[in-house]
């Protein structure tokens, strides 16, 4: 194939990164780099690629240098590729679609962990909001700051929730779930006989947050691999400011407005090619203060043909309707509609996990 002009290339990611409000030092690292090899001859350049050298100039990084590795061999950017995926999209009305094809929620806490609101207020909230069903996904035992649920408790609460279940509005139902810690060798924090009771397990690391890469890789596949989690939770961990979205709190005692986190390091690309191969969820986490996975990572799970979850988070009523957040990342990557399991029943949905 004929080289494609590389600058080019990295220019257009630039412009295309800058229009979709991504970090202003990740367009500054495209257009650098685009600039540095701007300064010279194109034989240098295919010399340096050829010769894995790129990374030895100013402003040239590893992404950047494999962006024109690939540009010369004739093929568009795997990078550029992803962007253009969803360039001349209508997001606003994508987006909106999308929120309206959702019917449920599958992260949603209760003031049985470290939520502010009981139970059948959360349910009825969600009635409001016109969901079909609720995942109850109060904490495992480990996070005992959230005042995770012992075996004890989710028994207690599996009995409650059956009860309730009678008395809510006909076309409702709270689904019963957990969201359980990863422990550092990737087992499940919960007893696996309750594990295999629930309806929808996520599964989340909340704790060793800056283990190197290689050994959350490990923690994250093994978590994945296990029969019982059917949705990988807010997977790098991340907070970012969310004051600027309104976030006050409400009740909610496990999250705090404006505090910072920065993503863990793991092999996204492993850990999502493991979710599509045994047929798990990535979440897209709509917490105004995590937003996680970041666009880059959701970009990379939708090439590696996964599906998703769209879930709120919520630790409070009105937070249930920061679905709309993750649905305008959602258009924004290409999320196809019908890989995110939250548009199905809740029939539809259980059946889905107990394949597993």
């Amino acid at each position: 194939m004929e080289p494609r002009d590389p600058v080019a290339d990295l220019r257009r990611i630039a412009f295309l990164l800058e229009r979709a409000h991504e970090a202003t030092y990740r367009v500054r690292a495209f257009r650098s780099a685009a600039n540095a090899l701007a300064a010279l001859p194109a034989e240098e350049i295919a010399v340096r690629a050829a010769a894995g050298t790129l990374t030895e100039l100013p402003g040239v990084g590893e992404v950047t240098a494999r962006c024109v590795v690939e540009s010369l061999a004739g093929e568009e950017p795997v990078y550029l590729r992803r962007l253009n995926a969803t360039a001349e999209s209508d997001v606003d009305s994508a987006a909106a679609a999308l929120r309206k094809a959702l019917r449920g929620d599958c992260h949603t806490h209760s003031s049985w962990s470290d939520g502010g609101s009981p139970i059948e207020e959360m349910a009825l909230a969600a009635v409001e909001l016109g969901h079909e069903y609720i995942v109850l996904t109060d904490h495992s035992p480990r996070l005992t700051v959230a005042r995770g649920l012992s075996p004890a408790r989710l028994r207690q609460q599996l009995e409650y929730v059956e009860r309730l279940n009678a008395q809510l509005p006909e076309g409702f139902r709270i689904l019963t779930g957990i969201e359980v810690d990863i422990l550092d060798d990737g087992s499940l924090d919960q007893d696996e006989q309750l594990l295999a009771q629930l309806d929808i397990v996520v599964g989340s690391v909340h704790s060793g947050l800056r283990d190197p890469g290689p050994r959350m890789t490990e923690r994250m596949l093994a978590a994945v691999a296990n029969p019982h989690l059917d949705i990988l939770g807010h997977c790098t961990g991340r907070k970012v400011p969310a004051s600027r979205l309104g976030l006050t709190g409400g009740g909610d005692k496990g999250h705090r407005a404006g505090q910072t986190r920065p993503p863990s390091d793991f092999d996204a690309a492993a850990v999502f090619a493991a979710c599509a191969e045994r047929d798990k969820a990535v979440e897209i986490n709509c917490r105004p203060d995590r937003l996680d996975p970041p666009k880059r990572l959701l970009r990379l799970a939708v090439e590696a043909g996964c599906r998703f979850s769209i879930d709120s988070d919520a630790h409070a009523p009105g937070q249930l309707d920061w679905l709309r957040y993750g649905c305008e990342r959602a258009a924004l990557c290409g999320v196809d509609p019908d890989r995110v399991v939250n548009t199905w029943t809740a029939d539809q949905l259980v059946s889905w996990a107990r394949s597993h």
